[in-house]
């Protein structure tokens, strides 16, 4: 079967790539499609990421697509094969899976599905414009950065992800507003009872975002009261979405186990998926972490583990 790859890695953000050094260095030759429709672009989410400073080995911080850029050379180095093409449908019914782009269609023994996710956006006039220049989707990534320590912070939602992060920003900003659009938060008990306990985060009740403000840079958010219909501009320097993510998985549906939210369901303490021989890292099933760096450990992990499947199937 010289016409079918070893291994198929879906995706090219921090896990896909890492799965494919690691595949490469195991001489198993990895074919890599590198665009995923949904998901935008080749690279992940870093690609629209300006400062990383919280990835290890970069001490003075780094830019989100020159680290992606690394992370390819680097696969590219071991000899990974890589298209710039969009998946748009697999085949996982029958083995050799079959994966299609419009361009070609190739036979794989095993893929590595890491199409990541995409962070949910409000859609707000300015938001294009400001986007990564005092907004952002990750307030983890970006909340310590220098330009909003000791500054007033707005994150929206009213989930347990959206009180984590305005609780998490709270160790810069000198104030943050929850904007939540109901009059009672969605997030558990004990995450509701730590917001309304903590005295530097304000909760904006009943309002929605309805644009950001600035023009290089965020300098404050319109708001309003979905009750009243009332308008009101607070200065800040930061604008933090806390509104979920959509997994990038629209192609595995029918084929392979999803959470009810969409996630590729993976074994216990593994990155197997309910189909032998295909394997999920990154984003994609990480619906908790989210970061750059448990991306690459799952592909690092879902590529070993790969190695190990493909030689008790006696394929190498």
């Amino acid at each position: 079967m010289a016409d079918v790859e070893n291994v198929v890695i879906i995706g090219s953000g921090p896990a896909g790539h890492t799965a494919a050094i690691y595949a490469a260095r195991a001489n198993l030759s990895p074919f890599m499609f590198e665009g995923y429709q949904a998901g935008g672009s080749a690279g992940g989410q870093l690609m629209t990421t300006t400062d990383v400073e919280n990835y290890p080995g970069f001490p003075e911080g780094i830019q989100g697509p020159e680290l992606m850029q690394l992370f390819r050379k680097q696969a590219e180095r071991f000899g990974t094969r890589m298209v710039m093409e969009d998946v748009v449908s697999v085949d996982l019914k029958q083995r050799p899976f079959t994966i299609k782009s419009d361009e070609r269609e190739v036979r794989a023994h095993s893929i590595i599905v890491a199409t990541g996710a995409t962070a949910k956006r409000m859609g707000v006039p300015s938001e294009s414009r400001l986007f990564n220049n005092g907004m952002s989707a990750c307030a983890v990534c970006d909340g310590a950065l220098p330009f909003f320590r000791n500054q007033p912070l707005m994150v929206i939602g009213g989930g347990d992800t959206a009180v984590e992060e305005a609780t998490y920003l709270t160790k810069f900003g000198s104030v943050v507003h929850l904007v939540h659009r109901r009059d009672q938060l969605r997030a558990s008990k004990i995450m509701q009872e730590r917001a309304l306990k903590n005295s530097k985060i304000n909760i904006m009740w009943n309002t929605v975002l309805e644009d950001a403000l600035g023009e290089q840079f965020v300098t404050g958010a319109r708001v309003r009261n979905v009750k009243t219909g009332e308008l009101k501009d607070v200065e800040l320097a930061g604008i933090f979405y806390a509104i979920g993510h959509t997994p990038n998985t629209v192609v595995f549906q029918g084929q392979i186990d999803l959470h009810e939210n969409g996630y590729i369901k993976v074994k216990h303490e593994s990155q197997e998926t309910s189909i032998p021989g295909v394997f999920a890292a990154g984003d994609v099933h990480d619906h908790k972490y989210r970061q750059a760096v448990t991306a690459a450990g799952s592909g690092c992990a879902a590529a070993l583990e790969c190695e190990r499947w493909l030689g008790a199937e006696g394929i190498i």
